[in-house]
């Protein structure tokens, strides 16, 4: 990634375009690289642009913003983009849909602008932008139903220790703290996740805790009743 942190913005409302357009205009590190007004045209300007970062709407016409990214995310010229959901609701429907698409995270639209610029910068360089509400609402929806291994083939690809961190990263630790639970080095547990990674061909750490849940790996434990 350059030190430029070039974006995509695809969003049908022009107002909406306009008023990111103007936030990341000027911020200093930050290139808005173009515009697109349904998923189609998201997808053919982030192939046209390949940016670091495209912010996605999800309900827009010719094509949803859950298709298109499932499409960018299929396409391996296109491995290096991480597609944001923007959403108007933190807890809506289409969370689970987007993160299995290949989402690495999620946006409110009337998020404050430094968070905005934060997350931006933290997809950029390859994590997952999983806010707590979102998580949680993530948990809920595995607890509702039972795991389905064949949903999430892969987990004979990985070894003993590649599990423990899988699990662990599911949980939302960093990799220090995956360090510190399991003693090993930081630079270690850092090996042990980009090795998951690429035998689950997961994008990134959003991509490892859909696996860890639907796999059965890590279970969602039901809050108790008050």
């Amino acid at each position: 990634m350059s030190e430029v942190v070039r974006v995509a913005l695809v969003d049908d409302q022009a107002l909406m375009r306009a008023g990111f357009r103007a936030l990341l205009d000027a911020e200093e590190g930050i290139e808005v690289v173009g515009e697109a007004a349904d998923g189609e045209q998201g997808v053919a300007l982030v192939r046209a642009r390949v940016p670091d970062v495209a912010l996605m709407d999800v309900q827009m016409p010719v094509m949803s913003g859950i298709e298109a990214t499932r499409r960018i995310a299929a396409d391996p010229a296109l491995a290096a983009v991480r597609v944001v959901i923007l959403t108007n609701y933190g807890l809506d429907e289409y969370v689970f849909e987007a993160l299995r698409a290949g989402a690495s995270g999620f946006l409110l639209k009337d998020t404050e602008p430094v968070d905005l610029l934060q997350a931006i910068e933290v997809v950029a360089r390859g994590e997952a932008l999983l806010s707590p509400s979102v998580t949680r609402t993530l948990i809920g929806e595995f607890v509702a139903r039972p795991p389905d291994r064949a949903t999430a083939p892969g987990l004979d690809r990985l070894t003993r220790r590649e599990r423990e961190v899988t699990a662990l990263a599911a949980r939302g630790l960093s990799n220090e703290e995956i360090a510190a639970h399991m003693v090993i080095s930081p630079l270690t547990a850092k090996t042990h996740v980009s090795r998951a990674m690429t035998k689950l061909a997961a994008r990134d750490r959003a991509q490892l805790v859909v696996f860890a849940y639907e796999s059965g790996l890590v279970e969602a434990r039901r809050r108790p009743a008050p």
